[in-house]
């Protein structure tokens, strides 16, 4: 038998954030009858009904209405496909629909989910060992795992309810500086990120954009939870207001659609080429790259989703106005039951956030919330929770767990509030 040693293997594979996904989900299997508030997958009755032929039949009718013949049309659900993508004019109208986010199908690449779009535009920005990716701390792990992957190195700048701290942010591009190196993208979530679950108010997009041009950087716009915004409420992406081309835009149909289709995108309207000649969009570069990666992105999830987006008149918003409604019920239902059985004078040290909207609510702790926590929170109490120090590059979230919402019912919230209360009650207790 041949035996790999670790030390043989590439080192991004004992990093911790790598295996914090798989730890969660080893957990939830030894513990089947808990209630999780781990998992922030979207809710079951959010899924669509089986009626995946129907979409794709009316993408299959926008096809041919584009003017390709119903056979052309036919193969190109069964056939590899540009590496780019077949619906790029069907997500690009529906940017500019819903977000006023101005582009073309050429300046955009559909992607295996949001992950490989994070992978794909961090190999293709960082060409120098001088360069740093800073990322709003806390952070969502996929961005961080990426990284660690491709071996770049990553500065935290941290994060309130106020947006990113651009004070802070400017003095790590000046320190940057000083050591010989360069911020090259910052990753920011501007609405309900994960895990944090804050908002950028537009004043702070704005103050961000400008501080990007002047330091010159990118920013890498995450958009998952932007969709579960009360009606009203809708602020524009960071892209919306990009006049720069400072904003690389990532997002996914992931939440609004559904998981299983692993469709997401990257608008990248960036322009590549030499001074004074002939240029291209940076999604072309990324297509490129997408060509060694996954090749392409199933033409037949592509389709499903195209067709979904076309039966909802080409709307993001309204294709996921119904999912927004049930998760900012659960996320209302969340907060209210942490103000009815977590409130008591017993549980001095205990707070948490209300989020506007999102997946998430974090609790912070009089003790560390690490696995021997969690396990004990499982086995006795039968309540799991995600600890949030994986989340956080530049240390600390030890004493904080993070709280999802969105796959569960209103009766297992309440119920799994009350177990945590049980459960904080008698194991922490100050």
């Amino acid at each position: 038998m041949t035996l790999l040693p670790p030390s043989r293997l590439h080192d991004s594979l004992q990093a911790p954030v790598l295996g914090s996904i798989g730890f969660l989900n080893e957990v939830m299997g030894r513990f089947p009858d808990a209630i999780s508030f781990a998992p922030g997958a979207p809710h079951p009755d959010t899924l669509p009904e089986p009626a995946l032929q129907r979409y794709t039949d009316r993408f299959l009718r926008h096809l041919t209405e584009q003017g390709a013949s119903p056979e052309r049309a036919r193969r190109m659900l069964f056939e590899y496909g540009p590496s780019r993508g077949i619906i790029n004019d069907i997500v690009a109208e529906a940017l500019r629909r819903d977000h006023g986010i101005a582009t073309t199908p050429e300046d955009l690449v559909v992607t295996v989910g949001a992950q490989e779009g994070m992978l794909l535009v961090l190999r293709a920005l960082f060409g120098s060992a001088d360069d740093i990716l800073a990322v709003a701390d806390p952070c969502f792990v996929g961005i961080t795992g990426a990284a660690r992957i491709l071996g770049l190195d990553v500065v935290p700048v941290a994060e309130s309810t106020q947006g990113i701290d651009l004070e802070g942010l400017e003095r790590t591009c000046r320190d940057a500086r000083r050591a010989g190196r360069n911020v090259r993208a910052l990753y920011v979530a501007p609405d309900f990120s994960n895990p944090g679950g804050g908002r950028m108010p537009q004043a702070c997009r704005h103050r961000l954009l400008e501080l990007a041009e002047r330091e010159d950087f990118l920013i890498l716009e995450d958009n998952a939870y932007g969709f579960t915004a009360t009606t009203g409420s809708e602020l524009p992406p960071l892209k919306a207001l990009d006049t720069g081309r400072r904003v690389i835009h990532i997002g996914t149909f992931a939440k609004v659609a559904f998981p299983g289709a692993r469709v997401g995108y990257v608008v990248a309207d960036q322009r590549v080429g030499p001074q004074g000649g002939a240029t291209r969009p940076l999604a072309a570069e990324l297509a490129t790259l997408k060509t060694m990666v996954t090749v392409n992105t199933s033409p037949l999830s592509q389709a499903v989703i195209g067709g979904m987006l076309l039966e909802h008149g080409g709307s993001t918003a309204t294709l996921g106005r119904h999912k927004a409604d049930l998760y900012q019920r659960n996320l209302s239902c969340l907060a209210d039951a942490l103000d009815r059985h977590l409130a008591g004078a017993a549980l001095r040290g205990v707070r948490w956030n209300r989020p506007e909207g999102g997946f998430f609510i974090r609790v912070q702790l009089p003790v560390r919330a690490d696995a021997a926590l969690l396990e004990v929170s499982a086995a006795k109490y039968g309540v799991l929770w995600t600890p949030m120090e994986q989340f956080y590059v530049g240390g600390g979230g030890d004493r904080q767990i993070r709280l999802s919402c969105s796959y569960l019912d209103l009766q297992e919230i309440e119920e799994g509030v009350r177990r945590l209360a049980a459960f904080l009650t008698k194991e922490i207790a100050t």
